[in-house]
Protein backbone atom coordinates (compact mmCIF):
# COMPACT_ATOMS: atom_id res chain seq x y z
CA UNK A 1 0.00 0.00 0.00
CA UNK A 2 1.41 3.37 -1.19
CA UNK A 3 1.06 6.44 1.32
CA UNK A 4 -0.69 9.50 -0.36
CA UNK A 5 1.54 12.40 -0.32
CA UNK A 6 -1.09 13.94 1.50
CA UNK A 7 -0.29 11.29 4.58
CA UNK A 8 3.53 11.42 4.41
CA UNK A 9 3.26 15.30 4.22
CA UNK A 10 1.41 15.32 7.97
CA UNK A 11 3.95 12.54 9.15
CA UNK A 12 7.23 14.54 7.74
CA UNK A 13 5.50 17.65 9.86
CA UNK A 14 4.85 15.64 12.83
CA UNK A 15 8.54 14.20 12.85
CA UNK A 16 10.69 17.16 11.92
CA UNK A 17 10.21 19.60 14.89
CA UNK A 18 10.95 16.84 17.46
CA UNK A 19 13.80 15.79 15.69
CA UNK A 20 15.01 19.29 15.14
CA UNK A 21 14.84 19.65 19.05
CA UNK A 22 17.50 17.69 19.59
CA UNK A 23 19.76 18.81 16.32
CA UNK A 24 19.22 22.50 17.06
CA UNK A 25 20.13 22.39 21.16
CA UNK A 26 23.39 23.77 21.68
CA UNK A 27 25.31 20.75 22.40
CA UNK A 28 23.69 18.71 19.80
CA UNK A 29 22.08 16.35 22.05
CA UNK A 30 23.88 13.16 20.59
CA UNK A 31 23.12 11.17 23.70
CA UNK A 32 19.02 11.22 22.40
CA UNK A 33 19.99 11.12 18.72
CA UNK A 34 22.10 8.29 19.56
CA UNK A 35 18.90 6.66 21.54
CA UNK A 36 16.30 7.53 18.10
CA UNK A 37 19.19 5.60 15.84
CA UNK A 38 19.08 2.20 18.01
CA UNK A 39 15.20 2.53 18.98
CA UNK A 40 12.52 1.26 16.90
CA UNK A 41 12.60 1.78 13.29
CA UNK A 42 15.94 4.01 13.23
CA UNK A 43 15.87 7.95 11.67
CA UNK A 44 13.13 6.87 9.45
CA UNK A 45 13.67 9.30 6.77
CA UNK A 46 16.81 9.66 4.87
CA UNK A 47 16.26 13.56 5.36
CA UNK A 48 16.97 12.81 9.13
CA UNK A 49 19.73 10.62 8.35
CA UNK A 50 21.59 12.88 6.46
CA UNK A 51 20.85 15.59 9.12
CA UNK A 52 22.10 13.11 12.01
CA UNK A 53 24.44 10.70 10.40
CA UNK A 54 27.22 13.50 10.16
CA UNK A 55 26.52 14.09 13.86
CA UNK A 56 27.34 10.51 14.86
CA UNK A 57 30.38 10.98 13.48
CA UNK A 58 31.49 14.42 15.05
CA UNK A 59 31.36 15.89 11.30
CA UNK A 60 30.58 19.86 10.28
CA UNK A 61 29.02 19.73 6.94
CA UNK A 62 29.81 23.46 6.66
CA UNK A 63 33.46 22.43 6.86
CA UNK A 64 33.82 19.34 4.26
CA UNK A 65 37.01 18.33 2.19
CA UNK A 66 37.26 19.76 -1.18
CA UNK A 67 36.06 17.07 -4.19
CA UNK A 68 39.34 15.03 -4.92
CA UNK A 69 41.22 16.52 -7.94
CA UNK A 70 42.62 13.98 -11.01
CA UNK A 71 46.15 13.45 -8.70
CA UNK A 72 44.45 11.41 -6.03
CA UNK A 73 44.32 8.26 -8.38
CA UNK A 74 47.85 9.15 -9.68
CA UNK A 75 50.02 5.83 -8.48
CA UNK A 76 48.04 4.71 -5.51
CA UNK A 77 49.00 1.30 -5.00
CA UNK A 78 45.33 0.02 -4.31
CA UNK A 79 44.20 2.12 -7.54
CA UNK A 80 44.04 -1.44 -9.85
CA UNK A 81 41.76 -3.15 -7.00
CA UNK A 82 39.77 -0.44 -6.19
CA UNK A 83 38.47 0.11 -10.32
CA UNK A 84 37.78 -3.61 -9.97
CA UNK A 85 35.75 -3.12 -7.35
CA UNK A 86 33.56 -0.60 -7.80
CA UNK A 87 33.10 -1.87 -11.50
CA UNK A 88 31.33 -4.72 -10.04
CA UNK A 89 29.14 -3.07 -7.48
CA UNK A 90 26.39 -2.48 -10.41
CA UNK A 91 24.01 -3.97 -7.42
CA UNK A 92 24.82 -1.73 -5.17
CA UNK A 93 23.15 1.27 -7.54
CA UNK A 94 19.11 2.03 -7.45
CA UNK A 95 17.04 -0.18 -10.05
CA UNK A 96 16.30 2.25 -12.97
CA UNK A 97 19.06 4.61 -12.36
CA UNK A 98 20.27 6.13 -15.83
CA UNK A 99 23.64 4.06 -16.86
CA UNK A 100 25.14 7.81 -17.42
CA UNK A 101 23.90 8.49 -13.98
CA UNK A 102 25.31 5.31 -12.24
CA UNK A 103 28.77 6.18 -14.24
CA UNK A 104 29.10 9.18 -12.74
CA UNK A 105 28.57 7.89 -8.97
CA UNK A 106 30.89 4.95 -9.67
CA UNK A 107 33.53 7.63 -10.57
CA UNK A 108 33.00 9.99 -7.04
CA UNK A 109 32.96 6.01 -5.13
CA UNK A 110 36.40 5.77 -6.70
CA UNK A 111 37.53 9.31 -5.77
CA UNK A 112 35.86 8.91 -2.10
CA UNK A 113 37.98 5.76 -1.22
CA UNK A 114 40.97 7.02 -2.98
CA UNK A 115 40.93 10.28 -1.06
CA UNK A 116 40.66 8.38 2.07
CA UNK A 117 43.45 6.30 2.07
CA UNK A 118 45.49 9.08 0.26
CA UNK A 119 44.51 11.12 3.91
CA UNK A 120 44.94 8.43 5.67
CA UNK A 121 48.15 6.78 4.45
CA UNK A 122 48.19 3.98 7.60
CA UNK A 123 44.98 2.55 6.19
CA UNK A 124 45.23 -1.05 3.70
CA UNK A 125 42.02 -0.61 1.33
CA UNK A 126 40.48 -3.93 1.75
CA UNK A 127 37.87 -5.83 -0.57
CA UNK A 128 34.17 -4.77 0.76
CA UNK A 129 35.35 -1.23 1.53
CA UNK A 130 33.25 -0.24 -1.25
CA UNK A 131 30.29 -1.62 -0.13
CA UNK A 132 30.50 0.67 3.07
CA UNK A 133 31.81 3.93 0.67
CA UNK A 134 28.48 3.57 -1.74
CA UNK A 135 25.96 3.48 1.07
CA UNK A 136 27.77 6.73 2.29
CA UNK A 137 27.62 8.09 -1.07
CA UNK A 138 23.91 7.13 -1.89
CA UNK A 139 22.51 9.04 0.97
CA UNK A 140 24.87 12.10 1.77
CA UNK A 141 26.94 12.67 -1.04
CA UNK A 142 30.35 12.89 -2.33
CA UNK A 143 32.16 15.29 0.35
CA UNK A 144 30.02 14.01 3.07
CA UNK A 145 30.67 10.97 2.14
CA UNK A 146 34.64 11.73 2.17
CA UNK A 147 34.67 13.51 5.75
CA UNK A 148 32.18 10.47 7.01
CA UNK A 149 33.81 7.67 5.80
CA UNK A 150 37.19 9.15 6.61
CA UNK A 151 36.05 8.96 10.67
CA UNK A 152 34.82 5.35 9.74
CA UNK A 153 38.05 4.30 8.48
CA UNK A 154 40.30 5.61 11.77
CA UNK A 155 37.69 4.33 14.00
CA UNK A 156 34.51 1.76 13.24
CA UNK A 157 36.13 0.30 10.67
CA UNK A 158 39.64 0.50 11.82
CA UNK A 159 40.60 -3.18 12.42
CA UNK A 160 39.70 -4.30 8.57
CA UNK A 161 42.53 -1.74 7.08
CA UNK A 162 45.40 -3.58 8.59
CA UNK A 163 48.13 -4.95 5.88
CA UNK A 164 46.75 -8.23 7.30
CA UNK A 165 43.66 -10.11 8.27
CA UNK A 166 44.87 -10.65 12.29
CA UNK A 167 42.88 -7.34 13.58
CA UNK A 168 39.92 -8.57 11.50
CA UNK A 169 40.20 -12.34 12.52
CA UNK A 170 40.42 -11.13 16.41
CA UNK A 171 37.06 -8.93 16.18
CA UNK A 172 35.37 -12.34 14.34
CA UNK A 173 36.55 -14.25 17.37
CA UNK A 174 34.04 -12.65 19.33
CA UNK A 175 30.88 -14.01 18.00
CA UNK A 176 31.29 -17.88 19.45
CA UNK A 177 31.71 -16.91 22.37
CA UNK A 178 28.98 -14.81 22.52
CA UNK A 179 26.60 -17.84 21.05
CA UNK A 180 28.19 -20.37 23.71
CA UNK A 181 26.85 -17.46 26.33
CA UNK A 182 23.28 -17.88 24.82
CA UNK A 183 22.97 -21.30 23.10
CA UNK A 184 26.01 -23.59 24.46
CA UNK A 185 24.20 -26.74 22.61
CA UNK A 186 23.82 -24.12 19.33
CA UNK A 187 27.55 -23.68 19.95
CA UNK A 188 28.91 -26.62 20.28
CA UNK A 189 27.61 -28.04 17.26
CA UNK A 190 29.32 -25.42 14.95
CA UNK A 191 32.49 -26.79 16.98
CA UNK A 192 31.88 -29.99 15.63
CA UNK A 193 31.49 -28.93 12.81
CA UNK A 194 34.27 -27.28 12.43
CA UNK A 195 32.64 -23.92 10.23
CA UNK A 196 34.26 -21.64 12.07
CA UNK A 197 33.80 -17.18 11.43
CA UNK A 198 34.48 -17.14 8.18
CA UNK A 199 30.60 -17.03 6.86
CA UNK A 200 30.09 -14.11 8.71
CA UNK A 201 33.52 -12.23 7.29
CA UNK A 202 30.84 -10.02 4.61
CA UNK A 203 28.79 -9.51 6.92
CA UNK A 204 31.13 -7.71 9.39
CA UNK A 205 33.30 -5.79 7.16
CA UNK A 206 30.71 -4.60 4.80
CA UNK A 207 28.12 -3.71 7.11
CA UNK A 208 26.05 -6.25 5.81
CA UNK A 209 25.67 -3.86 2.63
CA UNK A 210 27.22 -6.46 0.41
CA UNK A 211 24.32 -9.11 1.35
CA UNK A 212 21.25 -6.77 1.54
CA UNK A 213 19.39 -6.80 -1.08
CA UNK A 214 17.55 -3.65 -0.10
CA UNK A 215 18.93 -0.53 0.33
CA UNK A 216 16.18 0.60 3.28
CA UNK A 217 17.67 -2.44 5.52
CA UNK A 218 21.21 -1.45 4.85
CA UNK A 219 20.27 1.98 5.59
CA UNK A 220 18.26 0.87 8.96
CA UNK A 221 21.48 -1.06 9.98
CA UNK A 222 23.81 1.96 9.47
CA UNK A 223 21.49 3.54 11.81
CA UNK A 224 22.32 1.04 14.52
CA UNK A 225 25.92 0.67 14.01
CA UNK A 226 26.54 4.60 13.64
CA UNK A 227 25.42 5.27 17.12
CA UNK A 228 26.87 1.85 18.74
CA UNK A 229 30.00 0.06 19.62
CA UNK A 230 32.18 -1.17 16.84
CA UNK A 231 31.57 -4.44 17.54
CA UNK A 232 27.54 -4.18 17.46
CA UNK A 233 27.89 -5.96 14.16
CA UNK A 234 29.24 -8.85 15.20
CA UNK A 235 26.84 -8.93 18.33
CA UNK A 236 23.30 -8.85 15.22
CA UNK A 237 25.59 -11.65 13.62
CA UNK A 238 25.44 -13.67 16.96
CA UNK A 239 21.40 -12.84 16.87
CA UNK A 240 21.19 -13.56 13.49
CA UNK A 241 22.68 -17.31 13.89
CA UNK A 242 20.64 -17.37 16.84
CA UNK A 243 17.52 -16.87 15.26
CA UNK A 244 18.59 -19.93 13.01
CA UNK A 245 19.11 -22.01 15.58
CA UNK A 246 16.52 -24.41 13.99
CA UNK A 247 17.47 -24.67 10.89
CA UNK A 248 21.16 -25.12 11.92
CA UNK A 249 20.75 -28.24 13.68
CA UNK A 250 18.66 -29.60 11.11
CA UNK A 251 21.23 -29.56 8.73
CA UNK A 252 24.19 -31.96 8.66
CA UNK A 253 26.97 -31.58 11.04
CA UNK A 254 29.44 -31.08 8.39
CA UNK A 255 31.56 -28.01 7.66
CA UNK A 256 30.48 -27.39 3.80
CA UNK A 257 26.50 -27.91 4.71
CA UNK A 258 26.37 -25.59 7.63
CA UNK A 259 28.68 -23.33 5.91
CA UNK A 260 26.94 -23.34 3.08
CA UNK A 261 23.40 -22.50 5.02
CA UNK A 262 25.29 -19.81 7.22
CA UNK A 263 26.35 -18.14 3.97
CA UNK A 264 22.93 -18.13 2.42
CA UNK A 265 21.97 -14.85 3.85
CA UNK A 266 18.03 -14.48 4.24
CA UNK A 267 16.03 -11.51 3.37
CA UNK A 268 12.99 -11.53 4.99
CA UNK A 269 14.30 -11.40 8.87
CA UNK A 270 12.36 -9.50 11.92
CA UNK A 271 15.22 -6.94 11.93
CA UNK A 272 13.73 -4.44 14.49
CA UNK A 273 13.65 -7.94 16.90
CA UNK A 274 17.03 -8.80 15.78
CA UNK A 275 18.39 -5.19 16.77
CA UNK A 276 16.95 -5.56 19.92
CA UNK A 277 18.16 -8.76 21.10
CA UNK A 278 21.54 -7.74 19.70
CA UNK A 279 21.72 -4.52 21.91
CA UNK A 280 20.29 -6.71 24.85
CA UNK A 281 23.19 -9.33 23.99
CA UNK A 282 25.49 -6.19 24.35
CA UNK A 283 24.35 -5.42 28.05
CA UNK A 284 24.38 -9.12 29.48
CA UNK A 285 27.66 -10.24 27.82
CA UNK A 286 29.97 -6.32 26.94
CA UNK A 287 33.38 -6.87 25.15
CA UNK A 288 34.89 -6.68 28.71
CA UNK A 289 33.50 -9.71 30.12
CA UNK A 290 33.57 -12.02 26.72
CA UNK A 291 37.76 -10.97 26.36
CA UNK A 292 38.10 -11.90 30.06
CA UNK A 293 36.26 -15.27 29.46
CA UNK A 294 38.32 -16.31 26.31
CA UNK A 295 41.41 -14.46 26.86
CA UNK A 296 40.41 -12.11 23.60
CA UNK A 297 42.79 -8.75 23.80
CA UNK A 298 40.94 -6.09 23.54
CA UNK A 299 43.95 -3.69 23.28
CA UNK A 300 44.85 -5.36 19.93
CA UNK A 301 41.78 -3.42 18.41
CA UNK A 302 42.26 -0.07 17.57
CA UNK A 303 38.32 0.38 17.40
CA UNK A 304 37.63 -1.21 20.25
CA UNK A 305 40.67 0.71 22.34
CA UNK A 306 39.69 4.71 20.81
CA UNK A 307 35.98 3.93 21.04
CA UNK A 308 35.21 5.75 24.55
CA UNK A 309 37.28 8.50 23.55
CA UNK A 310 35.27 9.25 20.39
CA UNK A 311 32.28 9.20 21.77
CA UNK A 312 33.41 11.44 23.77
CA UNK A 313 34.30 13.77 21.48
CA UNK A 314 30.93 13.98 19.96
CA UNK A 315 29.44 15.05 22.66
CA UNK A 316 29.91 18.78 22.71
CA UNK A 317 29.28 19.82 18.81
CA UNK A 318 27.39 23.05 17.77
CA UNK A 319 24.15 22.78 15.65
CA UNK A 320 24.00 23.52 11.99
CA UNK A 321 22.98 26.69 12.57
CA UNK A 322 25.65 28.12 14.44
CA UNK A 323 28.63 26.22 11.91
CA UNK A 324 26.72 27.73 9.17
CA UNK A 325 27.05 31.20 10.61
CA UNK A 326 30.62 30.44 11.95
CA UNK A 327 31.89 29.67 8.55
CA UNK A 328 30.45 32.53 7.44
CA UNK A 329 31.75 34.57 9.40
CA UNK A 330 35.16 33.01 8.25
CA UNK A 331 34.35 33.65 4.52
CA UNK A 332 34.88 30.05 3.75
CA UNK A 333 33.05 29.08 0.51
CA UNK A 334 31.36 25.40 1.98
CA UNK A 335 28.88 28.04 3.85
CA UNK A 336 27.44 28.70 0.66
CA UNK A 337 26.61 25.57 -0.60
CA UNK A 338 25.39 24.31 2.60
CA UNK A 339 25.32 20.55 3.37
CA UNK A 340 25.89 18.06 0.51
CA UNK A 341 22.82 16.13 -1.00
CA UNK A 342 23.51 13.09 -2.96
CA UNK A 343 23.82 13.46 -6.63
CA UNK A 344 21.57 10.17 -6.76
CA UNK A 345 18.77 11.52 -4.45
CA UNK A 346 18.54 14.91 -6.92
CA UNK A 347 18.82 12.86 -10.14
CA UNK A 348 15.79 10.77 -9.08
CA UNK A 349 13.57 13.20 -7.65
CA UNK A 350 10.57 13.31 -4.92
CA UNK A 351 10.67 9.19 -6.40
CA UNK A 352 13.66 8.64 -4.73
CA UNK A 353 12.36 10.04 -1.15
CA UNK A 354 8.60 9.12 -1.43
CA UNK A 355 8.37 6.24 -3.56
CA UNK A 356 6.29 2.91 -2.49
CA UNK A 357 5.74 3.44 1.85
CA UNK A 358 4.12 1.55 4.23
CA UNK A 359 3.13 4.05 7.40
CA UNK A 360 3.90 2.23 10.67
CA UNK A 361 4.17 3.62 14.28
CA UNK A 362 7.23 3.59 16.36
CA UNK A 363 7.97 5.68 19.71
CA UNK A 364 11.07 7.19 20.82
CA UNK A 365 12.17 7.80 24.27
CA UNK A 366 13.42 10.91 24.36
CA UNK A 367 14.61 13.68 26.64
CA UNK A 368 17.40 16.64 26.89
CA UNK A 369 17.99 15.35 30.51
CA UNK A 370 17.23 11.26 29.66
CA UNK A 371 14.64 11.33 31.44
CA UNK A 372 10.26 10.60 30.85
CA UNK A 373 9.66 12.53 28.11
CA UNK A 374 7.65 10.09 25.96
CA UNK A 375 6.52 10.57 22.42
CA UNK A 376 4.93 8.76 19.52
CA UNK A 377 6.47 9.54 15.78
CA UNK A 378 5.05 8.19 13.09
CA UNK A 379 7.61 6.68 10.08
CA UNK A 380 7.92 5.59 7.02
CA UNK A 381 9.47 2.86 5.34
CA UNK A 382 10.93 3.37 2.22
CA UNK A 383 11.03 0.78 -0.36
CA UNK A 384 13.94 1.79 -1.89
CA UNK A 385 14.74 -0.91 -5.28
CA UNK A 386 18.80 -2.00 -5.63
Amino acid sequence: METPPEEFSKITKLLTPWANTFLTSDPVDIETLRKAAVGEGGLLTNELRRKVWPKLLNINVYDLPHKPGGDVRENHKDYNQILLDVRRSMKRFPKGMPPSQRAVLQEQLTDVMLEVLRRSPQLHYYQGYHDVAVSLLLLVGERTAIAMLHTLSNHHLRDFMDPTMDSTKHILNYLMPILEQVDRELHDFLVRAEVGTIFALSWLITWYGHVLSEFRLTLRLYDFFLASHPLMPIYLAATIVLHREKEVRQTECDMGMVHHLLSSFPQDLPYEHLIGRAQALFQQYPPSLLAKRVALQPRRSLSISTFQSFQRSTLHQRPDSVLRQLTRDGGSSASRRGPAKSAAVRALGPAWDQGNRMVKMAVWGLSVTLGAAVFAVAQTAMDWGV
